[in-house]
């Protein structure tokens, strides 16, 4: 499967140019990219005191309805992510959108970083579908410094995990090193795309990755703006699994509650 991360920066509640610039990398991928992995509020902004309410969207608006009908045009996926309206709650939210399902899967971020605890509400449940032959799951930036939702993912099954980042400096070197923890422990690819540029008071720090299952990295972003497309080898899931398995020999068991539907498998902490 070919995949692209697509290190961009954007504007704080300027929706209009984040949403006419993901359709415009849509529009212009590689056409054998099955997949394009965008960063964490991609769409939104961040929140921030005072711009909460006027940064989000909700799942049945005309923005998703758009990104919905380009990836069945374009026949290509894309994972991003954006402030997400439900009733009286605020989620940081990531969803993928397959060509053949619209909202394949929707992730809450669960792990608030500091700054945005008393802005928006924590998810409480991750889960992964299965899409074109990977079983994918998402985590959100801070996430990903925590063993347990990528172990909880592992423990569905998941092959490929995406991660839509917002990572900050001086922090750069901490996902780089959770990102190789968190392949090698569950034995899946991780595919994280951090945002670039400045906002929110902010200077990102780049260096997307692609992390193969025994925690190798095949690739690394810089520092600016960038478009990277990569190849997933399959093999290399079997590779990693062949002669041990850390799912299958961990003596002490995750809490929390698996639930199998007909959309995918979740696990609800």
């Amino acid at each position: 499967m070919q995949i692209a991360l697509a290190q961009l920066a954007g504007r704080e509640g300027d929706i209009a140019y984040n949403l006419s610039r993901t359709l415009a990398f849509l529009r212009d991928a590689d056409p054998e990219t099955s997949l394009i992995v965008f960063p964490e509020t991609h769409l939104t902004g961040f929140a921030e005191p005072g711009h909460v309410d006027d940064r989000t969207l909700s799942l049945d608006g005309d923005e998703l309805a758009t990104l919905i009908a380009a990836s069945r045009e374009h026949d290509t996926a894309l994972a991003l992510g954006f402030l997400e309206r439900d009733d009286e709650h605020v989620f940081n939210t990531t969803v993928l959108i397959t060509p053949e399902d619209g909202i394949a899967l929707r992730y809450r971020k669960a792990h608030l970083w500091p700054d945005e605890r008393d802005l928006v509400a924590p998810g409480d449940s991750v889960g992964c579908v299965e899409w074109r032959g990977f079983q994918v799951g998402l985590l959100i930036c801070y996430d990903l410094e925590f063993p347990e939702p990528a172990r909880a993912l592992g423990q569905l099954g998941c092959d490929l995990l995406l991660v839509t980042n917002g990572n900050m400096d001086p922090y750069g070197p901490m996902h780089a090193r959770a990102a190789q923890a968190r392949a090698q422990d569950n034995h899946y690819f991780v595919a994280m795309t951090n945002r670039a540029g400045e906002g929110a008071g902010l200077t990102f720090a780049g260096e997307s990755a692609l992390v193969a299952p025994d925690g190798e990295t095949l690739f690394r972003a810089g520092r600016e703006e960038s478009v990277t497309t990569l190849q997933l080898d399959p093999q290399r899931l079997q590779d990693a699994r062949r002669d041990y398995d850390y799912l299958k020999d961990c003596r002490i068991g995750l809490q929390g509650q698996r639930q199998d539907t007909d959309r995918g498998r979740y696990w609800h902490f």
